[in-house]
């Protein structure tokens, strides 16, 4: 290199230390051509360089700390020959020849200083592209053959060339900017630059971006591919600080609102006490107005008064301010002590139920009973009923008509689907959003610490999940040994609910928790017979579709073989809803009639207009007509109310294999194979040849193969059909059977008696075989249901064929 040269930029150097510059001089266009075309060695000493990556015509201070780089640059310093500096490929504090680069750059040292802290400080000036060739020595530092990377050629200078160049410089501009920690002067640099290739290798040195990416510029050969990759990284690099800078900017002027706001809520305080208004105070008073006309105990008081303190302790502007009062006007909310006053009038009280409901008596009685004790004892606490059946029966409205008649509020609680304990309990009052449970929110909208509280679809309670254990959680609102101090986690405060008449509703009792079941009093709430339908239909469905349709009792009638009709073909329910439905459709079609005016509308509904209007009958029906052999009627508990069950048996000839179809459950398949076995263990008893059992197949069929079917009711039935099959005898088509069968031919009692006694009347049958043991369940249901049946009690098997066969 020129020697005139490398004094001159060392005499420079020296300037800009002295006056703490902090950039380094400008290398002209012509100085370059000087660097590029001067004398190299092939034999040079190599400086691994950590994090970062020289450029030609680039200044760069260096710090060495590492024994080998301090000896090198020591000895360079002296005999002011030219180094090779090289990246390493990863952070090694010794690194070999494999951790480094192949393409380095040639440098100049300009100026070596000793640190305080023992390092050296090195002003580098890269000179021209090199790539290592191999090593010639690696102690006491490292030195390397290497040849050096021939400069490609520039395109010719146009129009294009400049544009392109200047848009460089703009972006880069633009970035020195916006970016914080760069230097203004680097404007002033970037602007002076002369070499088009000294601009691109200055803005790649400069540029926040890896290692590698630096390292991959350097080793770009192509002029114009160099400026394109230079040019994507700083349009990267604007796009970056651009969202940095808005983020920035958004927090700062968010700061800065919440430091205007503070001081002026402060300035605002200074002047209401200035003026004897202490902010929240008026707040503060009516909470504790409110707190006077309380009826809650001591303890209550005394933690409404330290919650009330903490209250004071808050700035009004706090969010914790907004969680205590919440908290505080919940305590206030609450109905501590507040009970309506109960009507005891037993007259009235029947009354107001009789002329909400028809039928009922069970619960309707229960009710009367608890407004006699309380009427005697002066106070008890409050029976937990829970109410199951089909729907339809009136379940739910039952819980606002028993409000209604002891003059108590009516809240009710949908649970189905319910999930998350914390509906129940609530959540703790330190969590964002926290609320009270359901429970508690009720009774605060009711006013009064003794409704009637309706937990409606109970059995639709999930069980434990992630968010706990819910009908777990209902376990202590409906003991009544443990909900005089239900805890709400929101309140933390023992709430007394043993006042509250909790009337719990279900379609089943299978699927709610037996301990939850334990705490309440079952009432078994049946479907309707025919009657009983027609009645509903007549006293409440009827008018009440015709107030909600605006008709007048004159403009439309119905008779009670109408009703009757509409009840067998196109209902099929244990309830009422399908009902109302038809009639509010018969309803709507007579007040279209009405407001075309289509001259004199018959009031009156008949028999033939019911297709018109409701369509074909939707339910077959289910009366068997004739006696046939291997066919035998069965009665079936559902959900939704008692079915009949048609259980068919046919022998064909084969090796004595039995199928079963119908989508039967596997209860009802071992009930199959029960009688089938039994049937065969007493073939000569019963009369059937025995051989029959290996010469033919049987075949057990339940219809409506699409619906599922299981349970042990149907065991007599299926025996009844297989011995009507292999002895040829046919089954009296007015009788229906329902029970249990064992191995040794007793017959075991079911349940469901009532429901399927409402279906069996549905078929018009007249018999029913059951078990001895379900005696006390005929014995118990309102003689009004079983009027028209004869009931044949058996203990075996052995009884029913006499009785059912012919």
């Amino acid at each position: 290199m020129n020697d005139d040269l490398l004094h001159g930029f060392e005499n420079m150097f020296n300037d800009m230390i002295d006056a703490k510059a902090e950039f380094i001089p400008i290398i002209s266009e012509s100085d370059e051509e000087l660097l590029l075309n001067g004398d190299a060695p092939d034999d040079i000493a190599l400086l691994p360089l950590r994090g970062n990556v020289l450029f030609p015509g680039v200044v760069m201070p260096v710090t060495a700390s590492r024994k080998k780089s301090k000896l090198l640059l020591k000895s360079v310093n002296k005999s002011h020959m030219p180094i090779g500096v090289v990246a390493q490929l990863n952070d090694a504090d010794d690194p070999n020849i494999n951790d480094l680069h192949k393409i380095g750059t040639l440098a100049n040292v300009i100026k070596v200083l000793n640190m305080p802290d023992g390092s050296i400080m090195a002003i580098l000036q890269g000179v021209k592209r090199l790539k290592i060739n191999f090593l010639t020595q690696d102690a006491p530092f490292f030195t390397a053959n290497v040849s050096y990377i021939t400069e490609s050629k520039m395109p010719p200078r146009g129009k294009v060339f400049k544009s392109q160049l200047e848009q460089l410089r703009t972006m880069y501009d633009q970035l020195i900017k916006q970016t914080q920690h760069v230097p203004n002067e680097a404007s002033f640099a970037i602007r002076n630059i002369e070499s088009p290739r000294i601009l691109l290798n200055f803005i790649a040195s400069h540029l926040e971006i890896s290692l590698e990416e630096k390292q991959a510029i350097l080793e770009i050969d192509e002029f114009v591919i160099r400026a394109n990759k230079i040019y994507d990284l700083l349009t990267r690099e604007l796009n970056a600080v651009e969202v940095r800078n808005e983020i920035r900017e958004r927090v700062h002027n968010s700061m800065d609102k919440q430091q205007r706001d503070y001081i002026l809520s402060q300035q605002l305080r200074t002047i209401q006490e200035e003026l004897g208004e202490i902010p929240g105070e008026q707040e503060i008073y009516e909470l504790e107005q409110r707190a006077k006309k309380k009826k809650w105990g001591k303890e209550v008081a005394e933690i409404f008064n330290k919650e009330i303190n903490k209250l004071r302790h808050y700035q009004p502007q706090s969010p914790d301010y907004s969680v205590q009062l919440n908290y505080l006007n919940l305590m206030l909310d609450l109905p501590w002590g507040e009970y309506s006053k109960d009507n005891l009038d037993l007259v009235h009280a029947r009354k107001v139920l009789d002329r909400d409901h028809y039928g009922l008596e069970k619960v309707k009685e229960r009710i009367i009973e608890y407004i006699a004790v309380l009427k005697l004892k002066g106070d008890m606490k409050s029976p937990i009923l829970c109410l199951v059946g089909p729907p339809g029966v009136g379940k739910t409205s039952l819980g606002k008509s028993i409000a209604s008649a002891i003059n108590r509020k009516y809240i009710r609680v949908a649970l189905g689907g319910l999930h998350d304990e914390a509906e129940i309990r609530g959540h703790r009052k330190t969590y964002i959003g926290a609320m009270p449970g359901r429970i508690l929110q009720n009774i605060k909208k009711a006013g009064t610490s003794n409704p009637v509280f309706v937990l409606d679809e109970i059995d639709k309670v999930t069980g434990m999940t992630h968010n706990g254990d819910p009908s777990s959680a209902l376990l202590e609102v409906l003991d009544p040994e443990q909900n005089t101090a239900f805890h709400d986690n929101y309140l933390d405060i023992d709430y007394d609910l043993s006042n509250v008449m909790f009337i719990a509703t279900a379609n089943t009792l299978s699927t709610i928790q037996p301990a939850l079941l334990d705490r309440m009093e079952v009432i078994d709430l049946s479907g309707y017979i025919l009657e009983e339908k027609k009645e509903i239909a007549k006293r409440h469905l009827i008018p009440k579709q015709m107030a909600e349709h605006g008709l007048k009792k004159s403009q439309i009638s119905f008779s009670s073989a109408v009703l009757g009709e509409i009840i067998n073909e196109y209902t099929r329910e244990a309830g009422v809803r399908q009902l109302e439905k038809c009639i509010a459709k018969i309803i709507r079609h007579n007040a279209v009639k009405i407001v075309k005016d289509e001259g004199d509308v018959d009031k009156t509904v008949r028999k033939e207009s019911l297709k018109e209007i409701l369509g074909l009958p939707i339910h077959r029906s289910e009366e068997r007509t004739t006696d046939s052999v291997g066919v035998v009627t069965g009665l079936a508990w559902t959900s939704v109310g008692g079915e009949i069950l048609f259980i068919e048996s046919s022998l064909s000839k084969g090796k004595g294999n039995l199928t079963m179809t119908g989508n039967l459950g596997d209860v009802m398949k071992e009930s199959a194979t029960l009688a089938y076995e039994y049937v065969k263990s007493k073939a000569d008893e019963l009369g059937i040849d025995a051989d029959m059992f290996e010469t033919h197949n049987v075949h057990i069929h339940v219809p409506e193969g699409a619906t599922p079917k299981d349970g042990p009711s149907a065991g007599i039935t299926i025996f009844t059909a297989l011995v009507s099959a292999f002895t040829h005898r046919k089954v009296r088509s007015d009788f229906a059977l329902t029970g249990e069968i064992t191995l040794r031919g007793q017959v075991m009692p079911v349940g469901g008696i009532k429901e399927k006694i409402l279906a069996a009347k549905r078929a018009k049958i007249t018999d029913i075989v059951l078990c001895s043991e379900n005696r006390r369940d005929i014995e118990d249901i309102d003689q009004e249901y079983v009027k028209g049946l004869t009931f044949h009690y058996v203990d075996t098997v052995g009884e029913i064929a006499p009785l059912v066969l012919i």
